[in-house]
């Protein structure tokens, strides 16, 4: 019977782990954290909905992954799960968190096993070092370690949220209301990623692939006289410029789709789109920074970047090694790993009338390889 949805937590901004890409963004094998732990959990039980909570921003980019459905998190983690049951149709709700990744399948058919109306049941182990409370030793044997998934009655966990008070987890706000919680055998096992030393703690966990990831961009822009031409971030000595939204450089924006294309994520219009005024005469190197941050976040490292750029006007071989090496350092990469090629249109049509230009590149991604660290 599918009387359960299933509700994974991840809009935290995962400040303690001290790693560049966000952990539920770390890599195993050719999956992400995420939907490695939103997979696994399918193969467990025939829930009628799963749904995963977010940041926006990395909803955008998890939506190309899977079919899931997305729920924008809160400031907590309350908020955040208030949010997702307004989403939930199902009399019971399993509410985990991506973070807790290694997956006892035993330990949540226990849980699942144990639902019972008007109750949350909890996945508990037992303290086995002395514990101090306010300098006094307490009794460790009337103590337990709380874990998730904990599953509760939909309706009542509703109820329990309602109010202004923030609980730590759901069997806290259960029990606020008088409602049952049922405790069951927890795990070991599901050992919650926070920091970086965590990650030897959590055998399941297996390396990222070492594969490449290409992508393509394009871009193209036709002149506008008396505006300034900037080309790969250089300034370029010429009577016109770009007709553009942003500053029109036409290089960056070809890389920055080839960089999102490698990545799956779409393409610049989506991110940085010529209808917003935010973006009206954008310096496009704070673009392609945000970008970078994006793909960062995402568990994502650059391999080379190779562009060809096609004018008929203005000559570029004098500028090739400043845009080479000013592209390397917007990029963090060394000089060779930035390749640009400049080449004319043979006056063969629109480039060939000199009536603007245009820029093909090539970018490689790897996965970030955190075991590394």
């Amino acid at each position: 019977m599918q009387d359960i949805t299933l509700v994974l937590l991840g809009a935290g901004s995962a400040s303690r782990f001290k790693l560049p890409p966000k952990k539920q963004w770390l890599w195993m094998g050719n999956q992400p954290l995420w939907l490695k732990v939103a997979d696994e959990f399918q193969t467990i039980y025939p829930f009628k909905d799963t749904i995963i909570v977010s940041s926006a921003e990395d909803i955008m980019s998890m939506s190309n992954f899977a079919d899931y459905r997305f729920v924008q998190g809160g400031a907590t983690r309350q908020a955040s799960l208030k949010n997702a049951l307004e989403q939930v149709a199902t009399p019971f709700v399993l509410v985990s968190d991506i973070a807790r990744c290694c997956l006892d399948h035993a330990m949540i058919e226990r849980v699942i096993s144990a639902k019972k109306n008007n109750s949350c049941v909890v996945p508990t182990l037992n303290v086995v070092d002395t514990l101090y409370y306010a300098e006094r030793p307490i009794d460790r044997a009337a103590t337990k370690i709380i874990q998730t998934p904990q599953l509760s009655c939909t309706e009542t966990l509703k109820v329990a949220l309602a109010g202004e008070q923030e609980f730590t987890d759901d069997s806290s706000a259960i029990a606020s209301q008088g409602g049952a919680v049922i405790f069951v055998e927890g795990s070991p096992k599901a050992h919650k990623l926070t920091t970086v030393e965590d990650l030897a703690k959590l055998p399941c966990l297996e390396r990222p692939s070492q594969r490449a990831l290409t992508g393509f961009g394009i871009d193209i822009h036709a002149f506008e006289t008396g505006k300034e031409m900037v080309l790969c971030g250089i300034k370029i000595d010429s009577p016109f410029g770009f007709k553009a939204h942003s500053d029109g450089d036409v290089a960056i924006h070809a890389v920055i789709d080839a960089l999102l294309g490698a990545a799956g994520l779409g393409d610049i219009g989506e991110f940085y789109p010529d209808t917003s005024s935010e973006f009206k005469g954008a310096d496009s190197t704070l673009l392609l920074k945000d970008t970078l941050q994006r793909l960062t976040d995402l568990g994502y490292v650059i391999g080379n970047v190779d562009m060809t750029i096609i004018a008929q006007t203005p000559k570029l071989m004098d500028y090739k090694k400043r845009m080479r090496f000013n592209m390397a350092k917007l990029l963090g990469l060394t000089p060779n790993l930035v390749n640009i090629k400049a080449t004319t249109a043979e006056k063969l049509g629109w480039i060939g009338r000199k009536e603007g230009i245009a820029v093909e590149a090539v970018a490689t991604l790897y996965y970030y390889d955190w075991t590394e660290q």
